[in-house]
């Protein structure tokens, strides 16, 4: 399973890749919550919805570099957020959990062991 990291530390240790129509339109609706330390990664997509979804989240908006464009914390059920003209990738993380990232930080997705 695929991990999210920021200059070698691992951030999210599980992280799930929604890379076909149908996992990017199934997202996270019809779950209960995310546990921390796992994620789901959407790509591509610049922009989000929480319709349906019962808990809130929190969004990182990467470029096509994986460089943070637009974090947006703590977004409830029935929101949308976008993540700007250079948004290419989407990392959905639980509501809070969410490390210090900042914009302009580039994130690795990479394997892990």
């Amino acid at each position: 399973m695929p991990a999210l990291s920021l200059n070698g530390v691992i951030l999210i240790p599980h992280l799930t890749i929604a890379g076909t129509f149908h996992a990017r339109a199934e997202g996270l609706l019809g779950k209960s919550g995310l546990e921390p330390g796992y994620g789901l990664l959407i790509r591509p997509c610049s922009s989000i919805h929480t319709l349906f979804m019962r808990f809130p989240i929190d969004v990182i908006f990467l470029d096509s570099q994986n460089r943070v464009v637009r974090i947006v914390r703590n977004l409830p059920p029935w929101r949308m957020a976008r993540g700007g003209w250079k948004a290419q990738t989407v990392v959905e993380v639980q509501s809070g959990w969410l490390p210090a990232i900042q914009t302009g930080g580039k994130l690795e997705i990479r394997a892990t062991p």
